[in-house]
């Protein structure tokens, strides 16, 4: 059944309560604490009656396993499908009935995160040479979140501008593995003085081969990296192929077993708990998902209660 948050405990004047943040599976670190300084104040006669010590413990499991989440530090499912393996994919591409019209923007930028391995075999730019050729002079650099140094660059001008596929301009870049949680940021810059072909994200078709990569957009909640230059958005694209394909498929298939037995597996630890709270009188639970990430949100309902 789900846990009680707030047994009632005897209502008394505390001068300090002390908040302890621990994890749901941390029995034994609770008990060290419980059994060195905890027991120390219990069991001082004017300490114990003005400093009350509780532990502060989010009341539900994560209920994905660890190993299918899009980080080991939130709650979100890696939501990957059908994903398309042995093959080179283009991540963005401008539906056929948007006009390809330069805009005024001289950069633009777009960030990811790498949700499963992948390799970036090749950088782009959205132009329409309508007959004429490629005339532009345009650099495209992808960035690591944070480095200021780019990992690797494509520089497309008028006698080197790579090949054409549909209304894309593609060169190869030296290729690296780009693990899971790895961020990104890919920057478009104009050497010319026209602006870029570019559209908003909304505008742009993305094709995430099944999940293994995110577009992260300013709303998210994350803070704009610090090195982001120029106009959010895309004025082109890259091509890249999902690495390790096999053990993807296998972890897919095996998916459903894992849940079952991780299921079973938070009902005996919701047991345990509590066990625990009832034995100690120690555990504040407060309505929350218990992970990394919530233990902002620990805190602060640990100081409504």
């Amino acid at each position: 059944g789900p846990l009680a948050f707030f047994p009632q405990w005897k209502l008394k004047h505390y001068d300090v309560i002390v908040g302890v943040l621990s994890a749901r599976h941390n029995h034994e670190l609770r008990s060290v604490i419980r059994n060195t300084w905890f027991k120390h104040l219990k069991q001082h006669p004017a300490l114990s009656q003005r400093v009350l010590v509780k532990f502060i413990i989010g009341a539900h499991g994560c209920a994905v396993p660890v190993e299918d989440r899009e980080d080991p530090y939130s709650c979100k499912l890696l939501n990957i499908s059908n994903p398309v393996l042995n093959q080179e994919i283009e991540a963005f591409s401008l539906p056929e009935d948007v006009p390809s019209v330069l805009s005024e923007d001289r950069i633009v930028s777009v960030n990811f995160r790498v949700l499963y391995p992948i390799v970036i075999t090749s950088l782009g730019v959205f132009y329409e040479a309508d007959g004429v050729g490629f005339q532009r002079n345009i650099t495209v650099k992808l960035y690591q979140a944070e480095h200021e140094e780019a990992l690797f660059s494509a520089r497309f001008s008028p006698p080197s501008c790579g090949v054409q596929v549909n209304r894309l301009w593609y060169k190869p870049v030296e290729q690296f593995i780009l693990p899971e949680s790895f961020e990104g940021t890919i920057v478009w810059e104009s050497q010319d003085l026209q602006g870029l072909v570019s559209r908003n994200l909304h505008k742009v078709m993305v094709n995430d081969g099944g999940g293994v990569f995110r577009v992260i957009t300013a709303g998210e909640g994350s803070l704009p990296h610090e090195l982001t230059e120029g106009v959010e958005g895309i004025a082109g694209g890259f091509i890249y192929t999902i690495q390790e394909g096999d053990a993807l498929l296998k972890s897919l298939h095996t998916r459903p077993e894992r849940f079952t037995s991780h299921i079973k597996n938070l009902e005996k630890e919701d047991a345990l708990l509590k066990e625990e709270s009832s034995t100690y009188d120690d555990i504040v639970f407060v309505d929350v998902i218990d992970t990394y990430r919530n233990v902002p949100a620990k805190l602060l309902n640990f100081y409504r209660w």
